[in-house]
């Protein structure tokens, strides 16, 4: 459900980016606005907060935003507090900014292995990629997942391709029982 919201949010702030031609400008803002959340958690909190009341809310967001942030941008964080949606922010954030790349010819690769990944892994991972993938450049985020036990999984946008061990044992797990059962 998340991911929709994030995706469907994201989708929105990217259209109205492209058309009113600040895509630039909106990402820029995008990325001033996670520093000064992550300086200013409480904010965040406060936004959040139960038993603050939504109107409260839209004046502190209009009287902190107003002026600082396109108009855009401003209007679209509003419509976030008003729809109750400010918790999806960051996840909306990502989502405009891997849209930003991807027409600029970028994929965000998110690449999860049980154990660090030597120089030459990488650049092989990153080669399939180019080579499998519509895109020019790829930015790379390398995760460990011990529990993985082998393999790997990659996230390019949507799309994820699990080749782990985990997974396969899953897989097989879900298999025996379809034999048992049937």
């Amino acid at each position: 459900m998340a991911k929709l919201i994030s995706k469907t949010y994201g989708e929105a702030l990217y259209e109205v980016a492209v058309e009113s031609g600040k895509t630039r400008e909106i990402l820029d803002e995008i990325e001033q606005v996670r520093g000064i959340l992550k300086q200013n958690p409480d904010f965040a909190k406060l936004m959040l907060h139960p038993s603050i009341s939504k109107p409260e809310k839209l004046k502190v967001a209009e009287d902190v935003f107003r002026g600082r942030l396109s108009e855009e941008l401003t209007g679209f964080l509003l419509i976030l507090v008003e729809k109750e949606r400010f918790q999806e922010l960051d996840k909306i954030f990502e989502y405009f900014a891997e849209q930003v790349k991807a027409a600029q010819g970028i994929g965000v690769a998110y690449v999860t292995t049980p154990m660090e990944l030597d120089a030459p892994s990488r650049s092989a991972v990153e080669a399939k990629l180019l080579e499998t993938t519509p895109f020019t450049q790829m930015e790379m985020h390398y995760l460990t997942d011990p529990e993985l036990i082998g393999g790997i999984i990659i996230r390019v946008g949507d799309r994820v391709a699990d080749g782990s061990v985990r997974n396969k044992l899953n897989e097989l797990t879900q298999e025996l029982l379809q034999v048992q059962l049937g």
